[in-house]
């Protein structure tokens, strides 16, 4: 039976830390996946990927937390909590770090939540009433 390649190994723990990124994984958790003690782990993740696993886990969870304060209006530690961090100081560092401003300061400077949220244009045309002026301009294709 042919041996894996290691780098396969690595990619099992990079695709686990992507698919779980929200829950209270560790490098720990990471090498045991690949299969490798944490220390040999550590070394060939930051050899084959430039970064250390935790710097990699750190910038997907970020990332998520990026996303949710754009498209979301809650509250920044549920959204820390949510990407699976436990500490809103320690988030709100990383993100400053990572963003170059705050979380609140970040959400700031996009739309808020409530203008991303779509409507199927049947939802709007069933209880949509007609002649309403703005949200008739508002369905392409609506005749009189």
């Amino acid at each position: 039976m042919a041996s894996v390649p290691p780098a396969r190994h690595l990619l099992c723990a990079k695709d686990l830390a992507d698919a779980r990124y929200f829950e209270p994984l560790t490098v720990a958790d990471l090498a045991r996946a690949a299969g490798l003690s944490r220390s040999q782990f550590s070394a060939q993740f930051k050899r084959a990927f430039g970064e250390s696993p935790h710097a990699y886990l750190l910038t997907r969870r970020l990332e998520r937390a990026a996303a949710l304060l754009r498209s979301t209006d809650w509250q920044v530690a549920d959204i820390c909590f949510r990407v699976g961090l436990d500490s809103v100081g320690s988030f709100t560092t990383s993100f400053r770090r990572a963003y170059g401003k705050t979380p609140t300061r970040y959400r700031s400077a996009f739309p808020p939540a409530a203008s991303y949220a779509m409507i199927p244009e049947c939802v709007l045309r069933f209880y949509g009433r007609r002649n309403t002026g703005r949200l008739e301009k508002t369905l392409p294709g609506w005749h009189s």
